[in-house]
């Protein structure tokens, strides 16, 4: 058994040598970064379809780097190619929004969870990097949005 003490007092207990996997969160009660906690475990699973080359590839959502929308065309963003999907942005918003994907721009939707850094920028804007190390810009109007989501107000 593996015990990790977070700073936060949230206790982490790993054990070993069981057939199934089995979270199990107890807490004094359920709050907005339990119920976001259970949403990330949740997405660990998820999978979104993408075309390349012709070929229909399903994707983990945790490896989506973003999506952008181009022409009336979408396109998921992984570190390792670019896939275009039917999704439109607002339906993948929806449909994965409890998954990380958090709306940057009219154009794009960023994966929260690939974000490796984050500074302001002019005109109330961040720029964000991701974790491939490609920067984006988070507009003024979903800037504020994306603080509050990373717990920085």
């Amino acid at each position: 058994m593996d015990v990790v003490k977070a700073p936060t007092s949230v206790v982490i207990e790993v054990h070993q040598g069981f057939p199934d996997v089995t979270v199990t969160i107890r807490c004094p009660q359920e709050t907005a970064e339990i119920q976001r906690m259970v949403a990330l475990l949740e997405s660990l699973d998820r999978r979104i379809t993408g075309v390349l080359d012709g070929e229909t590839c399903v994707l983990a959502t945790h490896d989506v780097l973003y999506a952008e929308s181009v022409d009336k065309r979408c396109f998921l963003y992984t570190a390792a190619a670019v896939y275009e999907t039917s999704l439109r942005l607002f339906e993948l918003e929806d449909r994965y929004g409890d998954a990380g994907f958090f709306r940057a721009s009219k154009s794009q939707i960023v994966n929260v969870g690939q974000i490796s850094s984050l500074r302001p920028e002019f005109g109330s804007r961040l720029e964000v990097v991701m974790t491939n190390g490609e920067r984006l810009i988070v507009s003024r109007q979903y800037a504020h949005m994306l603080k509050e989501r990373l717990g920085l107000i």
